[in-house]
């Protein structure tokens, strides 16, 4: 009989429309590959070789203020550019590029060196949401922008290449392929059924309430049902909005709590600063109307057994499809079970 705790089978992200292989009979598996540095290391609370400590000279030779809170700058190495030349090159329909411009910037959470988001206070991320929704709002302004990708890279694992809690923000041109794959699926399901797929998916996820890890009055974070990273999870706004501009300032409180919540538990798994890319996934910033776009934020964290043992996609993940041992319902039960107090202060 088909249990999907105990068989290999596939399952499908209805954002994108891609699979997953889970094969909950591997998770006993032993272990003898490559282990990671440990992400727990001290850090002073201001490193004066730190290119985003308050006070100190960037890379490009520019000094940084004396921030008190979350301070933004125009990343010194951006990966696009505003003024980059327009064109396109196609050779017999074989070779084919496009002119990409953009922005891209980057904020510094804290003045502090050594807080990490689940350590800050809630009005310290709170300012930290504030900050994304006001950047979102300048960086749209210009016509040629069309679409606004905020995240973060937390932990050298996640090839973080400054320690100094931060986040990035890429402005560009062109929608990207990811985005482009959920628009196509959350267009598809709006069209059938006259509700964002989110709006559904969260509100039968509630009911079961086996893949809940919090919720909040505007917020629900859970273990998606086609996970694909041993711990991932994604944040859910309750109320369908296209992108942050619409959260509201008890919306934006709110998201500040769950993220925290949520970032508190990972610290708390394996007691270490749990490494993860994260990213919000918004409607398109080009003037048109996506009434079937459902803000949501994803969070790909790369850890699978322990503070020194990551999940690989290689091999089959990269040739075929994302594979994962333990299922989705069961890492949701040891997130859901975790305390919502940093292990650093009990």
């Amino acid at each position: 009989m088909f249990d999907l705790n105990d068989n290999p089978h596939t399952r499908v992200n209805i954002l994108t429309g891609e699979r997953v292989l889970v094969s909950p009979h591997r998770s006993k598996r032993p272990w003898q590959g490559q282990l990671e540095d440990d992400q727990q290391v001290q850090r002073p609370s201001h490193d004066a070789n730190c290119y985003l400590c308050a006070g100190n000279t960037r890379a490009n030779g520019e000094q940084n203020p004396a921030y008190t809170h979350s301070f933004v700058f125009q990343n010194d190495f951006s990966a696009l550019l505003p003024d980059a030349a327009e064109g396109s090159y196609n050779e017999a329909d074989l070779l084919i590029a496009e002119a990409e411009k953009g922005l891209c910037k980057v904020i510094s959470f804290s003045p502090r060196h050594d807080l990490t988001l689940p350590e800050l206070s809630m009005e310290e991320i709170t300012a930290v949401v504030d900050l994304w929704q006001s950047e979102y709002a300048s960086l749209a302004a210009n016509e040629w922008i069309n679409y606004i990708q905020i995240f973060e890279n937390k932990g050298s694992i996640m090839g973080c290449s400054n320690p100094h809690p931060h986040g990035q923000i890429w402005a560009q041109s062109s929608i990207p392929l990811e985005l482009q794959k959920e628009a196509t699926q959350q267009h598809a399901y709006y069209e059938k059924h006259g509700r964002t797929l989110l709006t559904d998916y969260v509100n039968l996820e509630l009911k079961k309430q086996e893949r809940i890890l919090v919720e909040t009055e505007h917020f629900v974070a859970l273990v998606p049902f086609w996970a694909t990273w041993p711990f991932e999870s994604m944040l859910v706004s309750k109320r369908a909005v296209q992108d942050i501009l619409a959260f509201t300032a008890e919306e934006k409180a709110d998201l500040a709590l769950i993220i925290k919540t949520l970032t508190t538990k990972y610290d708390n798994l394996f007691e270490t600063s749990f490494p993860y890319s994260a990213g919000m996934h918004q409607a398109p910033s080009d003037g048109q109307q996506y009434p079937y776009w459902h803000w949501h934020m994803h969070f790909y964290p790369p850890l699978l057994r322990s503070a020194t043992v990551k999940k690989f996609m290689v091999g089959y993940e990269l040739l075929a499809n994302p594979q994962r041992d333990i299922t989705p319902e069961l890492a949701a039960q040891k997130l859901r079970d975790l305390s919502t107090l940093h292990y650093k202060n009990k």
